[in-house]
């Protein structure tokens, strides 16, 4: 005979119930999948635009400020390491394999690509209530003691708890809308500063900046900001749980004890 249980319902029935359900009430709908997706298509090309502009790098590794600059000019600055051009006085007595031809031509469609990319997440996060509901900062989160335990938090690399909450805190927003927002834009901009055909069109793209070879040097910067972001952001996957957060980036779905990075 079964086992009633205090509402009249056979005990082992509630018991199979439960744990039918358990699993699926400990996850929760994280990322939507245009969010998903184009994650994955701008990870993709950062790293095809990170090897490409390296490559890109190695054939002058100095740079300039204002319109002109060349191998005979005074730099602002210069990399410290061997070129893929013989003409460029780097120093060294020998010269690196030069892959210039078809890392130009790479990098340009991957930064087309994470430009339509990046337009389309932009106007899906303006429309769908994505930037408001998970980017914008809250009221509750302007305190001192928060913000100064928030960064504490991440200077020790602590690993996130249950009880901590399942949306992006002060820190966490303020550095995604300044990716978004102040990185991403800047690096497309002097990008397609340098590029004769556009300035042509629009000139005033490099004349804003001061010149073709200060859009050059600001594009190396905010590219070196880029990649340390994307270190930090890796670093903190892996303390967070790195199978968690990618089940939730490729799935859509995060678990109970998730928290975002």
């Amino acid at each position: 005979m079964a086992t009633l249980g205090s509402a009249g319902v056979p005990l082992e029935s509630a018991m199979a119930t439960a744990a039918s359900v358990s699993p699926a009430a400990t996850r929760t709908a994280r990322h939507s999948l245009l969010v998903r997706v184009t994650h994955w298509i701008i990870t993709l090309c950062f790293f095809a635009l990170l090897i490409t502009g390296s490559e890109i790098l190695i054939s002058h590794p100095r740079f300039y400020w204002g319109e002109t600059g060349h191998d005979l000019t005074p730099t602002l600055f210069r990399i410290p390491i061997p070129a893929s051009r013989r003409l460029v006085p780097t120093g060294y007595g020998y010269t690196l394999p030069d892959q210039n031809g078809w890392s130009r031509a790479l990098h340009f469609q991957a930064a087309w690509v994470v430009v339509l990319t990046g337009l389309l997440y932009g106007i899906y996060g303006l429309f769908s209530g994505h930037f408001q509901k998970n980017l914008l900062p809250r009221k509750p989160d302007f305190s001192w003691r928060g913000i100064s335990a928030d960064i504490g938090r991440h200077l020790r690399f602590a690993r996130p708890t249950d009880a901590d909450a399942r949306s992006y805190n002060l820190l966490q927003r303020f550095t995604y809308l300044f990716v978004i927002f102040m990185l991403f834009p800047l690096v497309i901009w002097t990008g397609l500063a340098m590029s004769p055909a556009f300035t042509s069109a629009f000139p005033a793209t490099v004349t804003l900046l001061g010149g073709r070879q200060t859009a050059r040097t600001l594009h190396f910067f905010v590219s070196v900001a880029l990649l340390l972001f994307l270190i930090v952001h890796v670093v903190m996957i892996f303390v967070a749980g790195f199978g968690h957060r990618m089940r939730a980036m490729i799935m859509g779905r995060a678990s109970s004890r998730m928290e975002d990075v």
